[in-house]
């Protein structure tokens, strides 16, 4: 079906992200999954060309656009079968914080080199015992006069070791009666004594970037640094939450969308027994189940992400989207591997690529099991 969720400027803006993804990212693509991390100047040319933070405001360093305009970039890295460099965590997970819940002061010391890529921001929430288990965290921040003073660990933190900016979750009260008003967020800078930037983690997917741990060990925070009020930490988080989700969802669409054109593209011209994979009632079956979940999933996705993009707060759809469409993205991929039979397995081809990606999917921004929870929630249940 056609699409109609995007505008004659998002189509051409989609242009001058695929030129720059197809001039700065692909021919980098081995390089930076052998190194474990995106160049940081590849953020800065990205900055530069429009592609970071591009619903934020002229006057702060964006491009003036809207939330389709990041739902451009995904589709694009997407394309390209890019999962290291996270533009979209940066742009539409972590920045968003800042720009929602700072004050003014923190927005214009933040934000332009958010945009302009100078400044690589991460998010710190889950720790090693807890999860998706906000309410558990055990990261501290006591008060010392005019600053805290964290201590505590957190794991699996991607732009973790690349990161100049990150928003750490921690409790600013211990009293376990207050577990939903005890969390506050903080703007811990890189280099900031006691902020320890521990080992890159080894993964099985997502090759080009960095996960890492962070340990604070004594890190002195300056009260300006803290991002809203004091205990509005849970509330800031289950408010972004949703947008986090949705953007996740949209990166399994596009990769599943790209796997699928590509496994059709080559069922066409392999040939096995005399005559191509395409011609077997097999393969036709197959692919004509992945084309049904992909054409659903897309109109389901861009009904989403127009209301969304409209300003609706819509977290139960939100995790819909993220469950239904990593669930997807995982059957399609691995339906479609197994047409390239042995070929499938092999690192040069991208479908390999694709599959050890999809598998995170269903994991990071709340598991699909806390998903369900969610929904339930929503339904009464």
């Amino acid at each position: 079906m056609d699409r109609t969720l995007y505008r004659e400027e998002h189509e051409t803006y989609r242009r001058t992200v695929r030129a720059f993804v197809e001039r700065e990212v692909v021919p980098h693509q081995r390089r930076w999954a052998e190194a474990g991390a995106v160049d940081r100047d590849a953020w800065r040319k990205a900055g530069a060309s429009g592609l970071l933070c591009p619903w934020l405001e002229a006057e702060l360093g964006g491009g003036g656009g809207d939330f389709l305009c990041s739902a451009v970039v995904i589709e694009e890295l997407g394309r390209a079968y890019e999962s290291g460099f996270a533009m979209s965590l940066h742009s539409d997970v972590v920045v968003p914080y800042l720009h929602e819940f700072g004050d003014a002061a923190q927005r214009a010391r933040w934000l332009p080199g958010c945009a302009s890529g100078d400044l690589v921001t991460a998010i710190a929430m889950t720790e090693p015992g807890t999860g998706s288990d906000l309410a558990g965290i055990r990261t501290t921040a006591r008060r010392d006069g005019t600053d805290y003073v964290l201590d505590g660990s957190k794991t699996f933190i991607s732009n973790g070791i690349l990161c100049d900016l990150c928003i750490v979750a921690a409790k600013t009260d211990l009293d376990p009666a207050n577990a939903h008003s005890a969390v506050s967020l903080f703007v811990v800078e890189a280099g900031t004594p006691g902020f320890v930037k521990g080992r890159k983690l080894e993964k099985i997917g997502l090759f080009a970037q960095d996960t890492s741990e962070l340990h604070f060990e004594g890190c002195r925070v300056p009260e300006e640094n803290r991002l809203g009020a004091e205990g509005a930490g849970f509330y800031m988080l289950m408010k972004k939450l949703a947008q986090e989700r949705l953007v996740v969802a949209l990166g399994a669409q596009a990769a599943a969308e790209q796997v699928l054109a590509d496994t059709i593209a080559y069922v066409k011209e392999r040939q096995a027994f005399g005559k191509p994979l395409a011609s077997f009632q097999n393969t036709k079956f197959v692919l004509a189940e992945c084309a049904t979940k992909v054409e659903v999933g897309r109109a389901f996705l861009d009904t989403l992400t127009r209301a969304h993009a409209g300003g609706q707060n819509l977290p139960k759809e939100c995790s819909m989207a993220k469950l239904w469409q990593t669930d997807m993205l995982g059957e399609v991929v691995d339906a479609c591997l197994q047409l390239f039979g042995g070929y499938g397995y092999m690192l040069e081809y991208p479908i390999s690529r694709a599959y050890v990606d999809a598998r995170v999917q269903r994991i990071f921004a709340g598991t699909n099991e806390i998903m369900k929870v969610i929904i339930a929630k929503q339904l009464g249940l």
